[in-house]
């Protein structure tokens, strides 16, 4: 019932296209490996193996392809579980079903998406611990570029790679590069990861 409710959301987007369907953490990583898909829509509880544990063997053995997590679960251990594995985004079941086409999309992208709920707790968890933090995080952003920063900063406002390249005037594939390359030398696996070190070190400005 949850999958096809989940199929009837993301087939009324055109832009999307539902390559195959699993029915545990197992056969998602096996189907993973056979169609290759930009993004993989995990449940959190699934059979078998869950959707945390498959969420890292998809983003050890497919890391082209971007994790998405769906859950009816906004603890807070949940988050931190999906967030560590590499998930590029959260979004919560009882949330807009817009909320997952969104959340879908701005995976494929390139890009992060966590649901407004999963946000705001993620900002108050962070924000909590924040003074104690900033110093380390400026540590590892200081060993970066300024173009660099730059860039990280712009991550961490939520820009995807588009709109990175037309607010510095690059063009896209160099705005990638930068991503990239920013990952590898903060040892970071995704975008989430970056946005949130971005906020601890503070450069992302709050308007």
């Amino acid at each position: 019932m949850i999958r096809a409710g989940v199929r009837a959301i993301l087939s009324s987007a055109d832009d999307m296209e539902i390559v195959a369907e699993a029915g545990d953490g197992h056969e998602a990583v096996e189907l993973g490996l056979k169609h290759r898909p930009d993004v993989c829509l995990l449940d959190v509880r699934m059979p078998r193996v869950d959707g945390l544990r498959a969420a890292e063997e998809l983003r050890r053995v497919l890391p082209e392809a971007a994790v998405v997590m769906l859950t009816t679960f906004s603890e807070d251990e949940y988050i931190a579980s999906a967030l560590g594995s590499g998930a590029a985004g959260f979004v919560l079941k009882s949330g807009d079903p817009r909320e997952l086409v969104a959340g879908v999309r701005a995976a494929a992208e390139g890009g992060a998406y966590l649901s407004p709920t999963v946000a705001r707790r993620v900002l108050t968890h962070f924000a909590s611990g924040q003074l104690g933090r900033r110093s380390a995080a400026r540590a590892r952003v200081g060993e970066l570029t300024a173009r660099e920063r730059e860039v990280l900063a712009l991550v961490g406002a939520g820009l995807s790679n588009a709109e990175i390249a037309r607010r510095l005037h690059v063009v896209e594939g160099t705005v990638k590069a930068y991503v990239s390359r920013i990952l590898a030398r903060l040892g970071l696996r995704n975008r989430v990861q970056a946005a949130i070190l971005a906020y601890e070190a503070g450069l992302v400005r709050e308007e």
